[in-house]
């Protein structure tokens, strides 16, 4: 079994213990494919960190050593000082080894949760983490399972900053977490920055962000990857210094980044385009919608119609038209959903991210159904 390894002293030598999961294809693809690139990983470099690979061949980001302690000084920066942290993430995503970086920086030992997260084990992990400043890092979806448990929540108000990454989170969770008084602070970023460098929209220091002509996001700075360990053309590295992502954004007048969501989940219908995030913002904003995700199908007039998947909150029922009615108070009637699936629970990826992929092969075949 394959596993990552950290070569800089600075970071406490070797990691031998990420092994990545027999489940986890993608992942273990990825590691099984850069250890028989065939060239040898450059000195410079501390890990190689795999992305999801659900949207296109697995890559790995190389990090150097210099880009990984970049971003855990500029985090600790931003949050107010070093502390010790809840390790509650995988430790092969790039969230979770940020927290053994943050951890080996502050000169702490983490604590660490059950593969399974369960929160009910937050109480007493967070009482494990002492006196002085406590930070954890969390998926949307690992929020919503501990704010449906008092005392995880409780648990996780204590802390002096919840950061929430993997995706963006439902505006319901959002609320619901700074009503129990939770420091939960957004983080943009991925494994080619060495994890999130954009907390709730304004770069970390040192961190650079740029809007291309294409209107996708450029992230540049000592936090950026030293390229992918099996490349890709075009490459997203070849402007020295940044990283082209796939997502795209706006920067406002005061210098904050709103990610509008990624190029290739937008939806083009009747020759206009629609992006899923706007239209799942006004789909969670109403009171029966817990949560939602929206992808485009084939249609044959259209060329795609915008279709989406919700969970309902417990007793209550909602119609398309009725879905379509609350949309379009906010939104042009374009990007009001054509269809309509109720589920008990959205399919994930990797550390909690939507699988849109998987959306649209389970409604794909079929004819547009409410």
């Amino acid at each position: 079994m394959a596993a990552l390894t950290v070569i800089d002293d600075v970071l406490a030598g070797r990691v031998s213990a990420l092994p990545v999961p027999a489940h986890d294809a993608g992942q273990s693809a990825l590691l099984t494919t850069a250890l028989r690139a065939g060239e040898p990983i450059d000195d410079a470099v501390a890990v190689v960190l795999s992305t999801s690979g659900t949207t296109g061949t697995p890559k790995g980001a190389q990090l150097t050593a210099a880009a990984l302690l970049a971003s855990a000084r500029a985090t600790h920066e931003r949050l107010g000082g070093p502390g010790r942290w809840l390790l509650a993430l995988p430790a092969y995503h790039v969230a979770g080894f940020q927290v053994l970086v943050r951890s080996a920086v502050s000169a702490t030992v983490p604590v660490a949760l059950p593969a399974a997260f369960d929160p009910a084990e937050l109480p007493g992990a967070i009482a494990a983490l002492g006196s002085g400043r406590r930070y954890a890092s969390l998926v949307a979806n690992q929020l919503d399972k501990a704010l449906r448990d008092r005392s995880a929540a409780a648990a996780l108000a204590d802390l002096d900053a919840v950061l929430i990454g993997g995706g963006p989170m439902p505006a319901g969770v959002a609320e619901r977490a700074s009503a129990a008084g939770i420091p939960v602070i957004r983080t943009y970023g991925m494994s080619e920055t060495a994890g999130g460098c954009v907390y709730d929209g304004l770069p970390l220091p040192g961190v650079q962000v740029g809007i291309g002509e294409d209107g996708r996001i450029r992230l540049g700075g000592p936090t950026v990857a030293a390229g992918y360990r099996n490349p890709v053309s075009p490459d997203p590295f070849s402007e020295p210094g940044w990283f082209r992502t796939d997502d795209l954004g706006a920067v406002d007048d005061s210098g904050v980044l709103r990610v509008l969501g990624r190029a290739d989940d937008a939806i083009s219908t009747g020759g206009l385009t629609v992006l899923p995030g706007p239209v799942e913002a006004a789909v969670a904003g109403h009171p029966a919608v817990a949560e939602c995700a929206v992808f485009g199908l084939a249609d044959e007039r259209l060329g795609q119609r915008v279709v989406v998947a919700v969970v309902l909150r417990p007793g209550q029922a909602i119609t398309l038209d009725q879905l379509r009615s609350h949309v379009t108070e906010t939104l042009p009637g374009t990007a009001a959903p054509r269809e309509l699936h109720i589920l008990d629970e959205l399919p994930r990826r990797g550390i909690g991210k939507i699988d849109r992929r998987e959306l649209v092969r389970l409604f794909g075949d079929g004819p547009a159904r409410e």
